[in-house]
């Protein structure tokens, strides 16, 4: 098999400013975390993922290796299978490793990049696989490959628990998308990260090293680059707090003092101690994530967890 080229649907950098600035221009600042993921952000998760305190990523890996022949039972020999949000695609190896018959693989992500140096490597680790990467934000309507979509058996893999990032409603429509987009005969194998005590889940979030820091306030060093934006990142701090009422760890950079920021021909003004929220990341009982898939179209065939249940990987169909 040749690499393929990459397949693009992005939205045009104008987009980009628009978001940047209603965010911080509404009472609670707000930065849409899509945005982290450029080729430094992208690579700084990458570290993340390898914390001592971040738990999600390992725990995820060991629950889909340790039944992983389990998990491509279910799976129709020739399916296609679409990942969602891919990164370094270090979990679907697992999958890829075991699934001989697929059609065609296609890693979805922001990080055109990223993207391109994933797809490449994977090329050389499954020469016999046809891969057809698509750089696009998932939240959006994107292109797909030809060979996809003449393809009736889907596989749709969600690791990560990215579905988190999502309110309940917002989490409703993309799974209700991914239904379409899987078929009448597609599977959906989603990472989904459950409740647990609350200094474990700030803990992963707040790592002693400070590399989530550094990855919540890359994403004011792509608007200076970006933008024409002047923050001054000594100036912000990172804190990841869980919202015990809304089940869900809250991202924010604290500004340290009063001060103005402008990007482009914008001026933002920030008092001290203000914040921008960045990110969210809900977390799951697994009745609640039921009634959501549940609302989607979808149900559940199969699910497994780790020791602690601290973790799920479901089977939706």
């Amino acid at each position: 098999m040749t690499a393929q080229p990459i397949k693009k649907t992005l939205p045009p950098q104008n987009e980009f400013m628009t978001d940047v600035i209603n965010g911080l221009t509404s009472d609670q600042k707000t930065l849409p975390c899509k945005y982290f993921y450029d080729e430094a952000g992208s690579k700084i998760y990458d570290k993340i993922c390898e914390l001592e305190e971040y738990y999600p990523t390992r725990t995820e890996i060991a629950i889909v290796r340790k039944y992983v022949k389990e998990i491509t039972a279910h799976f129709n020999p020739d399916s296609y299978l679409i990942e969602y949000g891919s990164g370094s695609s270090i979990k679907t190896r697992t999958l890829l490793d075991k699934l001989k018959d697929l059609d065609g693989y296609s890693p979805i992500d922001i990080s055109g990049e990223h993207l391109k140096s994933i797809s490449e490597d994977l090329h050389l680790r499954y020469p016999d696989l046809a891969i057809y990467p698509i750089e696009a934000d998932y939240t959006q309507d994107f292109d797909l490959p030809e060979p996809l979509l003449v393809n009736n058996n889907r596989i749709v893999y969600y690791p990560g628990s990215s579905l988190g990032n999502f309110t309940q409603e917002e989490a409703i429509e993309i799974l209700t998308e991914i239904r379409e987009l899987a078929g009448p005969n597609g599977k959906l194998l989603i990472g989904i990260d459950l409740v647990k005590p609350i200094p474990i889940l700030e803990a992963a979030y707040n790592d002693k090293e400070g590399v989530t820091a550094e990855f919540n306030l890359n994403l004011l060093t792509r608007i200076n680059k970006e933008l024409d934006g002047d923050f001054d990142l000594a100036k912000f701090k990172h804190r990841a707090i869980f919202n015990q009422d809304l089940q869900r760890i809250e991202m924010h950079l604290i500004s340290l003092t009063d001060q103005v920021v402008n990007i482009g021909d914008h001026s933002i003004s920030f008092k001290k101690s203000e914040s921008i929220h960045t990110e969210n990341s809900h977390k799951y009982s697994l009745n609640s994530f039921g009634y959501i898939a549940k609302k989607a179209g979808w149900e559940n065939q199969c699910s497994w967890t780790d020791d602690q249940s601290w973790f799920s990987v479901q089977l939706l169909n």
